[in-house]
């Protein structure tokens, strides 16, 4: 059985690192313009170490790749991303990858990116497995960007309006929120701030009896589209709401969504509203996910629960 580790590099695993990256650049036809990769030296390396981290993958104890960070704002920039060609086929640049996305979490990022060469078209398809998209193109070079979940813990459920209310501000008319969780976890009260945010006109309530309800905008901006898909039986009756013809110009609200409202947009926000086991507990767990270039290019941030 392969005995594989991925551990944070420090100065005593620069010769390592600088090896990985060397096999692995070295290996690669030859690009126009070339890559830099191979003037990178213990120097180079260590203060890249030093200033933003990075990562060593070790296979029985065997350098097998290696990742050096630069951190820019709240992006996780993934820099000289190695395999050595004789672990390649060995997952050891999915499990680097996994763990540097860890690595922002835990830093409190919201993205990361690299850079790509449009003419490695077998590098170009694992990054888009692994859920990352094109946010930018520089001749030969494309940005790879993904967005990272946000987990919440929610005290109240003014905290939850809060959370909606701050998120609102970042949308724009297209976006498509799927809303997922415990009965009574809070679903609607997030959507309530979501309209206080988008200045929308009426209560915002749950519309379980009514399947949807739009909000028209008081100021100018995206209506607010509220569906309630607990009742329906699959995608065909979310269809006939006929949802795509206020997509585009309105932010929509999914609730029960999961599993059954993905299809309507490749970029959205998957959200899930968890609640403890007392329920005397306000107390709610949130997952917000984003999918898809949109919010690879940008992220989310909330910011309401920090304390200052």
């Amino acid at each position: 059985m392969t005995d594989l580790h991925v551990v944070d590099a420090t100065h005593e695993h620069v010769d390592q690192i600088v090896a990985v990256i060397h096999h692995a650049f070295s290996s690669r036809r030859v690009l126009d313009p070339p890559s830099t990769a191979l003037s990178e030296n213990a120097t180079t390396v260590a203060a890249a170490i030093r200033e933003h981290g990075g990562l060593l993958v070790l296979i029985d104890g065997v350098p097998a790749g290696a990742v050096l960070f630069f951190v820019d704002g709240d992006v996780l920039h993934l820099r000289r991303v190695s395999v050595d060609p004789r672990y390649q086929g060995r997952g050891v640049a999915s499990a680097m990858v996994g763990c540097a996305e860890e690595v922002a979490v835990r830093r409190g990022l919201s993205r990361v990116n690299l850079i790509a060469r449009v003419e490695l078209p077998d590098t170009v398809e694992f990054w888009r497995r692994r859920g990352y998209s094109v946010v930018d193109q520089q001749a030969h070079n494309l940005t790879y960007a993904k967005a990272l979940p946000l987990e919440l813990t929610v005290p109240t459920a003014d905290d939850m309006q809060a959370i909606g209310e701050q998120l609102a501000g970042q949308l724009c008319a297209g976006d498509l929120l799927v809303l997922s969780g415990d009965l009574g976890a809070g679903k609607t009260t997030f959507t309530q701030g979501l309209g206080t945010g988008l200045k929308v006109r009426g209560a915002v309530t749950s519309p379980t009896f009514v399947i949807s309800r739009v909000h028209p905008s008081l100021a100018g901006g995206p209506a607010l589209v509220h569906v309630d898909a607990y009742r329906l039986g699959g995608f065909a009756e979310l269809d006939d709401l006929d949802l795509d013809a206020s997509l585009e110009e309105a932010v929509t609200v999914v609730e029960w969504g999961h599993g059954l409202a993905e299809p309507l947009a490749q970029d959205r926000l998957d959200i899930v509203i968890t609640r403890g086991d007392d329920d005397t507990d306000e107390t709610r767990s949130v997952r917000l996910t984003p999918v898809g270039a949109r919010w690879a290019a940008s992220g989310v941030r909330v910011s309401v629960l920090e304390k200052s």
